[in-house]
């Protein structure tokens, strides 16, 4: 998860309220401190902190919190509320008729984001994506886009050969026209000099673009503002997808630089694969940050191969507290089709689970090869042995490692996960409050408590 310092820091800022009831003026100003220490930590702004802080303190001091909600959580929803407000809400995009263009400066991730937002509207939306490759400037950057979309059905058009640019969308335009969206990729430079001003003048002419989208890689941090701007100037940008958001602590300027260009953020990168794409929605995106979770966020970046009724089903069962092997390898299935541990982690409120939410990357990087491993030797088991897990004794273990290539205690490690895990889901069944948060985040995500 992107920003992964600034949850760090407002947890810890907040951790000083945790059983209190009331503040003084001293321990507001600390808190106020601290808060803002997180937050140019993660490179927001000093006028910006400065707000959101002032804000804090006004709202902590004017509003009571309800009946049941905790000082230290209701000063978390303060924040949230603050930061989705900063962000601003969502741009709505339309699914069809759409000629998409792509601008930035290079080496911001602007044909790799091209490809991700192909292959996002084709799986979202079922329709037919083009993709035009106009960037006469970089070599490579039509084959770099054709071995990214390789395996999708997205048309890829471009000429290798040729160095006019306006030339190529115009022809490209003639020839895959007829798709449902039609994106344009373009050239960048290391600035936004007059060559590249007069060539996407140009090109913004021929393509005559519903959408302009900037790509900005979110280590630029606080620079974005001044970068959006001036693309915006140059061609009118409708929507900014910030790129490279996982692994940077700059992330926060970047997000915040271009919010305040009135340039609504659309889309945000992180991760390698084409899939790993996003829409922007600030409140879901905050929710993640501040470990409040985002389930309607993880079953949107499901792949359309999900079976989300068995999903349900699962979770029900998990929440009946009846959970088997095979209950524990449907669900490693998946969550293999959703994605890295990383990224479902993301997704889930930090308290769920065992607060499986606070793991570290390298406790993650161990869990996904675990995962990957049990995997393996449950397949050596019979029907029996995944519904009945306490029948595997020293003799069917030392069978189940020798059909899977794996050593006695790994098989051991599975059944001690798998009893954690069948422990953790009579600990659901028997909290009422869980089950209704969890139950409220598969349906009605507005009755979610925030964990604390």
């Amino acid at each position: 998860m992107a920003l992964e310092g600034l949850r760090a820091g407002i947890f810890g800022a907040l951790s000083r309220l945790k059983g209190k009831r009331k503040l003084d003026e001293a321990e507001m100003k600390e808190l106020s401190k601290s808060i803002r220490r997180a937050l140019l930590e993660a490179d927001f702004n000093v006028r910006q902190s400065k707000e959101i802080t002032a804000r804090l303190e006004e709202r902590m001091v004017e509003e009571e919190p309800q009946s049941g909600v905790t000082l230290q959580t209701h000063a978390m929803n303060i924040i949230y509320t603050e930061l989705v407000r900063l962000l601003g809400p969502p741009k709505e995009i339309r699914p069809h008729n759409q000629t998409i263009l792509m601008v930035g400066l290079y080496g911001q991730g602007k044909t790799t984001t091209t490809a991700k937002l192909a292959e996002w509207w084709r799986r979202r939306h079922g329709i037919k994506v083009a993709v035009i490759e106009a960037d006469v400037q970089r070599p490579g950057a039509y084959a770099q886009l054709q071995q990214l979309l390789a395996d999708s059905p997205v048309e890829v058009y471009g000429e290798p050969e040729n160095t006019n640019a306006e030339e190529i969308v115009r022809n490209g335009l003639a020839k895959v026209g007829n798709a449902d969206v039609v994106i344009v990729d373009t050239a960048g430079r290391d600035r936004l000099d007059d060559e590249l001003q007069a060539e996407l003048e140009r090109i913004h002419k021929v393509a005559n673009a519903t959408e302009r989208f900037l790509v900005i890689d979110a280590q630029v941090g606080q620079a974005a503002g001044p970068v959006a701007a001036g693309f915006h100037e140059l061609v009118g940008i409708s929507g900014v997808i910030v790129s490279k958001l996982d692994g940077t602590a700059r992330g926060g300027g970047a997000l915040s630089a271009v919010a305040t260009t009135g340039a609504p953020i659309v889309f945000i990168g992180e991760g390698e694969k084409v899939s790993d794409l996003e829409k922007f929605e600030s409140d879901r995106f905050i929710s993640r940050l501040l470990g409040m979770g985002d389930i309607r966020g993880l079953i949107d970046i499901a792949p359309g191969a999900l079976d989300q009724e068995e999903a349900m089903r699962l979770t029900e069962r998990m929440m009946s507290g009846r959970f088997t092997l095979n209950d524990m390898y449907k669900q490693m299935e998946m969550m293999s089709k959703i994605g890295t541990i990383d990224k479902i982690v993301s997704h889930l409120p930090t308290s769920f689970f065992g607060g499986l939410g606070t793991m570290d990357r390298r406790q993650k990087e161990e869990m996904q090869g675990n995962l990957e491993r049990y995997r393996v030797i449950m397949d050596s088991m019979t029907e029996d042995e995944k519904n009945e897990p306490h029948i595997l004794k020293a003799d069917r273990i030392r069978r189940v490692a020798r059909g899977s290539g794996v050593k006695e205690k790994n098989v051991r490690e599975l059944l001690a996960q798998w009893n954690r895990s069948r422990k953790m889901m009579k600990g659901i069944k028997g909290n009422r409050k869980l089950r209704r948060q969890m139950k409220g985040m598969m349906g009605d995500m507005d009755d979610m408590d925030m964990p604390m």
